[in-house]
């Protein structure tokens, strides 16, 4: 048993350094921010690098700005950026009022609340397990041409594979009803953290909601409509597995996305060096636009 004495001579537990408090959380992070930087900032790096070059089988040979001199002049380079335009603003615009909608109808309903949870079954099944479901229901079996046949609305099948307007409907509609619960829930978390006196104080002015959310709440939600919409905005310019899966780009490109034109010019024609220097411009493209909105619509929430 230790005496008095002993115990007098104890040592008191060392404090960390200012160093050491500031530089801890860092450490911590470090792990995770390594891991993400080596599957993001690599590969980018990586094509950024192969886009100078001639990449094939063999060895890589240098072609400077060749690259991006050729993809100027591509007509399909061209006409899969106006496609992923075309496709991804339509399915985007849909996608936001619908979610506003139901946002408005949800967050303040306590029977909407407490169903909420079946707003956000379609965004927990797979991808791929979403094109499929359509392309049967469209393509395949032809479900939806034959309930239509049956009310009378048409007399055959549509041929949704030869016609431009049907394919990139079909695509639209995949995506909206799949990514509409993300911005749904975006939507309705900005809402209920808006402050309700300013509501309470524009009903006692006589303002229905219709009027509140109109012209109280939406302009207030600005800033977070504008990042809910680039946050899908990009995950639509890398649409791939809806194209992949239900059209294959057809009928004659119509509906080949930018990430499609990639992946068959790496991936079918072997020629990577291009599919690189297609994926930098889309990615300066992605950038600057993201850039433009958020500056804009951050500006416009100050005002």
């Amino acid at each position: 048993m230790a005496d008095a004495g002993t115990i007098g001579t104890v040592k008191p537990l060392r404090r960390r350094s200012k160093r050491m408090k500031k530089w801890f959380p860092y450490l911590l992070v470090a792990p995770a921010v390594i891991y993400l930087l080596g599957i993001t900032l690599y590969p980018g790096v990586y094509a950024a690098v192969q886009s100078f070059y001639a990449v094939k089988f063999g060895p890589w040979r240098p072609v400077g700005w060749e690259n991006y001199t050729d993809l100027w002049v591509d007509r399909e380079f061209w006409a899969a950026l106006w496609n992923t335009l075309v496709i991804g603003s339509i399915s985007l615009a849909v996608q936001c009022v619908l979610a506003l909608t139901l946002a408005f109808y949800a967050y303040r309903d306590p029977w909407i609340t407490g169903w909420r949870i079946i707003f956000l079954i379609p965004m927990l099944f797979m991808p791929s397990a979403v094109a499929f479901i359509y392309k049967l229901a469209f393509l395949d079996a032809r479900v939806f041409s034959d309930i239509l046949i049956r009310f009378g609305f048409i007399t055959e099948n549509i041929a949704i594979t030869s016609s431009t307007y049907w394919s990139r409907f079909l695509l639209i509609i995949a995506d909206v009803w799949q990514w509409t619960p993300f911005l749904f829930i975006i939507f309705v978390a900005a809402l209920q953290g808006q402050d309700e006196e300013i509501e309470e104080a524009a009903r006692l002015d006589g303002a229905k909601w219709g009027q509140i959310f109109w012209n109280v709440s939406l302009p207030l939600m600005k800033p977070v409509i504008a990042v809910a919409l680039i946050l899908r905005g990009i995950d639509i310019t890398t649409m791939f597995t809806n194209v992949f899966i239900i059209t294959k780009g057809g009928p004659g490109g119509e509906t080949e996305t930018i990430s499609y034109f990639i992946y068959r010019t790496g991936f079918k024609l072997f020629n990577f060096g291009y599919a690189s220097a297609a994926s930098v411009i889309m990615l300066i493209l992605t950038i600057v636009v993201a850039q433009l909105v958020v500056k804009r619509a951050f500006k416009s929430g100050r005002d």
